[in-house]
């Protein structure tokens, strides 16, 4: 049986947040799976080693609008799929689907409107497997070790963000940097991407800053190694975050606009941070909490979760 998921979200995030909805059905239908997505969700690179993955078809860019729909449909009917799971409810990739000739096509309702991710593609996917999804996300990588001195925590901090007013203060991770020495032996990684350059020479400026390891010019599968080393991850919420969930490393994740429901919830390992005055669990899109971030409920948190 040949089977093809889609998963067009842009976000390396949300690539992890959806693996085990991708697993599920690998296993149900004890086959591996194509997965459709966009190249800047950087699933290529992520699922290399995935068994339950057997290829990743890429979403090109032109393979959007109205012409753009031929060009997919002639990539995708040539695979010769049994059944397709769409993990959206768009109509054009029903449409897609149909004129691939895939006579199996499962998806969210059509125009569904917009809900939390997670709880969706819980749902979907059960609806299928008629059994109960673990939401914990499971990233397989080929295993490297790296020399690290056992004398020391080493700390993954997310100081990029997908927009400024996600993004908590750098100075405030060079001051959490500070403290923290202050009460453990601890090395720094730097996540943050090639867009991230102010940010990270920022960071390395200052004097606990300037031996910190950056990722900003490696590649995603690079960093891996470094993460899934980690002891802790601390910083903002982005793909990094839900990186280190999927590598088995704790994640202290600030949301200061962005909803903590859907992104926060998902797993055991993801501990988060909410502005000051908000009710727990309700940050979303427009709280705009940045500012109200309490340092040294951060600063707490971290100190317990590296003990």
């Amino acid at each position: 049986m040949k089977i093809l998921c889609i998963n067009v979200r842009k976000g390396l995030g949300d690539q992890i947040i959806f693996l085990p909805y991708i697993h599920a059905i690998s296993k149900k239908f004890k086959c591996q799976v194509s997965l459709l997505a966009k190249s800047n969700s950087r699933a290529k690179e992520l699922f290399e080693d995935d068994n339950h993955i057997n290829e990743i078809i890429t979403l090109e860019k032109d393979m959007d609008g109205i012409k753009g729909i031929f060009k997919l449909v002639s990539e995708i009917k040539k695979k010769h799929f049994d059944k397709v799971f769409i993990f959206n409810s768009s109509l054009r990739y029903h449409i897609v689907s149909e004129f691939a000739g895939i006579k199996s096509i499962n998806q969210y309702p059509l125009f569904l409107k917009k809900d939390n991710i997670v709880h969706s593609a819980k749902i979907f996917t059960q609806s299928i497997t008629n059994n109960i999804v673990n939401t914990e996300p499971n990233l397989i990588i080929r295993k490297k070790e790296i020399n690290l001195d056992k004398n020391f925590k080493y700390i993954c901090l997310g100081i990029s963000a997908s927009g400024p007013t996600k993004r908590w203060g750098v100075e405030n991770y060079i001051k959490l940097a500070e403290e923290l020495v202050k009460n453990k032996k601890c090395k720094f990684y730097l996540a943050g991407g090639k867009n991230d350059v102010d940010l990270i020479n920022e960071f390395k400026k200052s004097k606990v800053g300037k031996d910190a390891l950056s990722f900003g010019s490696m590649k995603i599968r690079d960093t891996l190694k470094y993460i899934s080393n980690s002891h802790l991850y601390v910083g903002n919420d982005t793909g990094w975050a839900h990186l280190s969930v999927a590598l088995n490393v704790k994640a202290l994740t600030i949301f200061c606009d962005s909803p903590v429901a859907a992104y926060g919830s998902y797993s055991k390992k993801m501990f988060t941070i909410e502005p000051e005055g908000i009710a727990k669990g309700t940050t979303t899109h427009n709280t705009l909490g940045k500012e109200k971030i309490s340092f040294n409920h951060v600063l707490e948190m971290s100190l317990q979760l590296l003990s």
